[in-house]
């Protein structure tokens, strides 16, 4: 798969078919979209495409919204060549971008510089400035720049139309079978271990540290977890603890992580944490003693919910 920072592709990549959107987490109406392009773009013997953007609009917008992503952009990029994608134009989403014009947005990126035979879009995909631009748009101008516009019929879920919303909002209220259905995978965070304040260690669960960065913030509590660590393809089981450690006077959100059967120092190894079920959400104790009690509760009920292999 080909990366392009830019809509500027070499002559081969123009006259494809391309799906356009955020894709944030390639969720199964993600997944619907890429195999309905996928197909067509088969059938029709051309590449298929995809036109994306950094950071998400929301994001930009909203500078104070730090915790939003699904993936990481590296992880998107690997589910986008994992369902057929071809290449990708990743676009810098930045103040000049965003005031280009719906129309123009059309006529000089769309037809003069990638010149797609055909184009797939969600029935709510929204562009241009202000998002005035929108599939009824895109289809009026389809025959004057020669493009076929596939509006493709949202995926739903028990009646609801999937989004990266609806996973959003199913994570931050701990609801993580509902949400790692709707990926059609466990969902995870990845991130490098950083040096604590060794409070598990004190009380008798050593943690890996890891800054969650902008994932967006599942509900504050603690999690069963599996756990894979750099490129070992070992899962290892765990217990996370996701908040502000408020019996310590805590400031700062850490994702601490506690490896059942592993005792070495992890510091500055990559791991992936899968999410695999939602114990109970934060607690204030009177002191390390009644914490520890506690903890020892939720490790026999993690042990519990860690029997069933990964999405």
């Amino acid at each position: 798969m080909r990366t392009f920072k830019n809509t500027i592709i070499p002559k081969e990549y123009r006259g494809s078919a391309i799906a356009i959107g955020n894709f944030d987490g390639v969720h199964r109406g993600h997944q619907k979209v890429f195999r309905q392009a996928k197909k067509y773009a088969k059938k029709n013997k051309i590449k298929f495409g995809v036109l994306t953007f950094t950071p998400l609009p929301v994001m930009f917008f909203n500078r104070n919204i730090k915790n939003c992503r699904l993936v990481s952009e590296n992880k998107k990029f690997q589910l986008f060549e994992k369902y057929g994608v071809d290449f990708v134009m990743n676009i810098k989403f930045n103040k000049i971008f965003s005031k280009i014009t719906a129309e123009k947005f059309i006529k000089n990126i769309i037809f003069k510089q990638i010149n797609p035979r055909l184009i797939f879009v969600s029935n709510n995909f929204k562009f241009g400035n202000k998002r005035k631009g929108n599939v009824r748009l895109l289809k009026k101008f389809s025959k004057k720049y020669d493009y076929r516009l596939v509006n493709t019929m949202a995926f739903k879920h028990k009646g609801k139309v999937v989004s990266s919303t609806q996973i959003r909002k199913s994570l931050q209220n701990g609801h993580l079978d509902l949400a790692n259905t709707l990926l059609s995978r466990t969902w995870f965070i990845e991130g490098v271990v950083q040096k604590g304040k060794k409070l598990g260690k004190k009380l008798g669960y050593p943690t890996c540290n890891i800054n969650i960065k902008n994932y967006i913030l599942p509900k504050i509590g603690i999690y069963a977890v599996k756990v894979l660590i750099g490129k070992n393809k070992k899962i290892l089981n765990g217990i996370a603890y996701l908040g502000y450690r408020p019996t310590f006077g805590g400031k700062e959100i850490m994702l601490e992580v506690n490896i059942f059967g592993i005792k070495k120092n992890l510091y500055k190894k990559r791991l992936r944490v899968y999410f695999i079920k939602f114990i109970r959400g934060e607690q204030k104790f009177k002191n390390s003693t009644s914490l520890m009690k506690q903890m020892n509760k939720d490790v026999i009920f993690a042990k519990k919910s860690l029997k069933a292999k990964l999405a």
